[in-house]
């Protein structure tokens, strides 16, 4: 089985530093910076389409842009990149996201995936006009895809639930075909709603152990409903020719986060619900900058200035490379990756490391083309 390689939309906007935001906290961006215009992410989504990524990851939150609209006029500009779009249930009628889903599937040619985000944070939450409390969110959440999946089947959906309720709802056209649903969450209810209605079950980069743990805990809640999910996992990277440039690169963007900034995405993010985020919390403790390296190439520096997905596989091609394989060996088949700035980290991972992967057989190109061989030289920033 190749294994499946996601590349990410940086539509809160793009620079060679580390643009922060999620979670609460406010995007912050050192030095220049590249807005999130339509021409530029659909540059990155040629790169990664071309490079051998199956989707890119658009995320969800005031922080950022719509990923819906985002990713709707981006699909115009590619011809195979998969969309994996962020968007939280709490926000739109079951039976309008169905045929939303739906839609984009028709006007793309069947290029979307769908990362269910029920929301950690009860006060970003709140600005949108959901009161509900984190548990209550979860409870939603599983009646919508309740809701949506039996509406992509063609049934004709009547639910009266605890926080949802529909009457005779039905789609005039059904997905082809279904989107998958992806979905990530730390919490006990998290793990409930992953087991009974997702396809992949997403975690950020903890180190493997832990990592271990949570597919051992998933996969025994989805055998007691009868299910068998797959298992992704959310990194950034920074990949080179030797170890000693990779280290460089993370050390210069560790010299570009100021006290100040550290100190206040801290305080932010020290207040969140997220069990998922207290945990990258605890990777790198709370805003310490020694001891970053948490596992051979795994970086928690990310996490001192941006919410959500804090840890980085750094390193040579070759070290990169085995950590896949490390992850892989526990149960792992996909990887949404990102990088500073995003288009040529991409080229630096989809040259560096893929090939890498290709001669091993770990991964073959989705789209049928030819992978460069691995001595060749990446893009270089």
């Amino acid at each position: 089985m190749s294994l499946t390689f996601h590349w990410f939309l940086p539509t809160n906007g793009d620079s060679r530093h580390v643009v922060g935001g999620g979670h609460g906290t406010p995007a912050t961006v050192s030095g220049r910076d590249r807005p999130p215009t339509v021409a530029y992410l659909s540059q990155i989504a040629r790169a990664a389409e071309d490079l051998g990524f199956v989707g890119a990851l658009t995320p969800t939150g005031a922080w950022c842009e719509d990923a819906w609209l985002t990713t709707a006029m981006v699909s115009q500009n590619t011809e195979r990149l998969k969309f994996l779009v962020a968007f939280r249930p709490g926000f739109v009628s079951p039976t309008l996201a169905a045929q939303m889903a739906s839609t984009f599937q028709r006007q793309s040619g069947g290029r979307l995936l769908l990362n269910v985000v029920t929301g950690g944070e009860s006060h970003e939450q709140r600005a949108y006009g959901d009161f509900l409390d984190k548990d209550d969110r979860y409870r939603r959440t599983g009646e919508f895809l309740e809701i949506v999946r039996q509406l992509w089947e063609g049934k004709t959906v009547d639910l009266h639930g605890e926080h949802l309720q529909v009457e005779d709802a039905k789609l005039a056209r059904v997905p082809d075909p279904v989107p998958e649903v992806y979905f990530g969450g730390s919490s006990p209810i998290a793990g409930e709603v992953a087991a009974k209605y997702v396809d992949v079950y997403l975690t950020w980069g903890e180190p493997p152990a832990q990592v271990a743990e949570k597919i051992a805990w998933i996969r025994g809640l989805a055998a007691k409903q009868g299910r068998t999910l797959r298992f992704g996992i959310r990194l950034h990277v920074i990949t080179r020719d030797t170890s000693e440039e990779a280290w460089a690169e993370a050390d210069r963007l560790l010299a570009g986060f100021d006290v100040a900034t550290v100190k206040s995405v801290q305080a932010g993010l020290a207040r969140s619900e997220s069990e998922g985020q207290q945990r990258m919390l605890a990777l790198h403790g709370g805003g310490n900058r020694d001891g970053l390296e948490i596992h051979p190439n795994l970086w928690a520096g990310i996490g001192l200035v941006r919410g959500g997905a804090g840890t980085a596989l750094v390193g040579s091609h070759d070290e990169v490379a085995e950590r896949i394989k490390e992850y892989h060996a526990l149960g792992i088949d996909e990887f949404v990756l990102s990088g500073y700035p995003h288009l040529e980290e991409a080229y630096w991972f989809g040259e560096g490391v893929l090939p890498r992967l290709a001669e091993q057989g770990l991964w073959q190109h989705p789209f049928g083309k030819q992978s460069a061989p691995s001595a060749q030289v990446p893009f270089a920033s």
